[in-house]
């Protein structure tokens, strides 16, 4: 019997919708590996290299309108014959502006940056919070166009990753997906922000990914490259710094040096580091001593700024003009140093008294500045054998940087591409290598992943350590009404013993509990309040904790190396 064609119709459509629903799948659970995703990676790649370049745009026009200036990559020497109340004026008027924003919509009064994205990448699926970033997006841009002291690529970087949690959400995307999604957009941004699409699109696998994946390559290089295409749309195929000179080095004789120029580099940056939270420490323990608002806080930094901008207005923003003075060798020994030992301290307060922007920006000027000191010493110590004062100032650049950032590879490829300069490739590497290596003793391997420590996310030390904060007892534990359930009264037995975990805590907390007590199983229990008897949700069982932690484990090591 023939089948009508009204039925065969209909079959057909119920076979196609059938197909999309298994592509939709794919795409959204595998998309790495597919055609199509590369193409959502070109669009993230846009939107997120927009955002960056409106980004800096914005700065430039709230500077240019505040200072009086016309030519922002000339803020400092503009600036010396302005009105000294105008240095004060601003930087206050921002930072109260940022204060009240911040102490509206961002519940810890906090500026989100790079760390909160590598937090995202790690644990949240792919995603950051989306309406304090924006604010944190615009206290930023508030902060630096009013003369803070920090850079631009943090909140950049956590715009681009808003942008792409609003794609994730949209596609609900999950797992690898939504992951490779936040790291094409963070490339988008960083190649937008700065020029340097190689150095974009390992910055997203080194520093945020934290893994080098096969599988995240290709999207991730394609939205880099888009966000280096809208970059040269507006500025033009020109490098960030004109070295205008060749550099040249006596490899075999001056290496050497460029070890140790290293270890002071290492030195400085952890100096830097821990200066920032030596601030935020110091500064929040007098806010609460005396009882002031938390919106006051940004206020208060920055008019300390002003003050200090009025003497050195080399501090005030990102600091572009101070470090390609720094590179050409147009500043005395005398000059650096002092300006280097006030941009740290400008940085720390800026960042310290909780206003915006990163720290990318700040360590490129100050490792310049460092190395341009170190440079002019060690020629003129031994002037037969040393090349130009200058190589050492763009290899301190890279050393200060990369041990901030703890991203040895990607920082190394961004001085290059800052520069133009790739002939001096041997004196930044030496001199990155050694700098990461002695700050990676001193801090969390970076200023981001210690940022996470020091709030009790523990990603420095890898997923066999992280992984364990990702699962709730409640959700691994067996009930009491379950087929193996531990009979009653040895769970009150236990309990009466002080023995007992709460349903809400995490794997991160149980785990050692089964060592200390050398039990296989902890009774779960929610403990009321006075007077109420504590109520037995059921068993957190050794085994089961293993399993699903071992699971995790190859879960993420099938990610890194697919």
């Amino acid at each position: 019997m023939a089948v009508p064609k009204a039925a065969r119709n209909w079959t057909l459509i119920d076979a196609a919708m059938t197909r999309g629903r298994r592509g939709w799948a794919v795409l959204r659970d595998q998309g790495p590996g597919q055609v199509q995703f590369w193409f959502l990676a070109l669009l993230i790649g846009v939107g997120s290299g927009f955002a960056a370049l409106f980004f800096r745009l914005g700065i430039d026009l709230l500077q240019s309108a505040l200072y009086r200036v016309e030519d922002v990559t000339r803020l400092a020497s503009a600036t010396r014959d302005l009105p000294w109340y105008l240095f004060i004026l601003w930087p206050t008027l921002g930072g109260l502006a940022v204060g009240l924003l911040l102490f509206k919509l961002s519940p810890d009064g906090r500026v989100r940056a790079v760390a909160d994205v590598i937090e995202g990448a790690a644990l949240r699926d792919g995603r950051v919070e989306t309406k304090v970033g924006l604010a944190s997006a615009l206290a930023s841009l508030i902060t630096l166009g009013s003369g803070g002291s920090s850079g631009r690529e943090g909140p950049v970087v956590h715009l681009a990753a808003v942008m792409a949690t609003w794609v994730n959400d949209l596609i609900r995307a999950r797992g690898i997906t939504a992951r490779d999604l936040l790291g094409c957009a963070v490339a988008a941004a960083v190649s937008a922000s700065f020029n340097a699409p190689i150095a974009g699109a390992l910055f997203a696998l080194e520093v945020v990914l934290r893994h080098f994946a096969v599988h995240a390559f290709a999207p991730i290089v394609i939205a880099s490259a888009i966000g280096t295409v809208i970059n040269r749309m507006e500025f033009g195929g020109v490098t960030e710094f004109d070295l205008n000179q060749q550099s040249p080095l006596e490899f075999y004789v001056e290496l050497p040096a460029f070890l140790l120029l290293g270890l002071v580099c290492g030195a400085v940056a952890v100096i830097l580091m821990r200066a920032v939270f030596w601030t935020d420490d110091r500064g929040e323990a007098i806010r609460a001593r005396l009882g002031v608002a938390p919106w006051i806080r940004p206020a208060v930094a920055g008019a300390m700024l002003g003050c200090i901008a009025i003497f050195f207005p080399q501090i005030i923003g990102v600091g572009y003009e101070t470090t390609s003075l720094a590179l050409t060798g147009e500043l005395l020994m005398r000059e650096a140093i002092v300006i280097a030992i006030v941009k740290v301290a400008a940085v720390a307060i800026t960042m310290g008294g909780r206003m915006g922007g990163g720290i990318f920006s700040p360590s490129l000027m100050v490792g310049s500045l460092v190395g341009l000191s170190f440079g002019l010493i060690a020629t003129a110590v031994f002037p037969a054998v040393s090349g130009s004062a200058t190589l050492y100032a763009l290899a301190g650049m890279g050393a200060v940087a990369a041990a901030v950032l703890g991203a040895p590879i990607s920082t190394t490829l961004i001085v290059f591409e800052l520069t133009g300069d790739w002939q001096t490739g041997l004196a930044v590497m030496v001199a990155v290598s050694t700098s990461t290596a002695l700050a990676s003793r001193f801090v969390d391997r970076s200023f981001f992943l210690t940022q996470l420590e020091r709030r009790g996310v523990h990603l420095s030390k890898g997923p066999q350590a992280y992984l364990l904060c990702m699962f709730r007892v409640i959700n691994v534990m067996r009930p009491s009404d379950h087929a193996r359930a531990i009979p009653t009264d040895d769970v009150w037995e236990a309990l009466e013993s002080g023995v007992y975990i709460e349903p809400n805590a995490t794997l991160e907390k149980a785990m050692p509990m089964f060592e200390e007590t050398a039990r296989m199983w902890l009774p779960v229990v929610r403990i009321g309040g006075e007077g109420e008897a504590p109520q037995i949700l059921g068993t957190l069982h050794h085994v089961d904790a293993l399993a699903r932690y071992n699971k995790a484990l190859a879960a993420t090591a099938a990610e890194e190396h697919s």
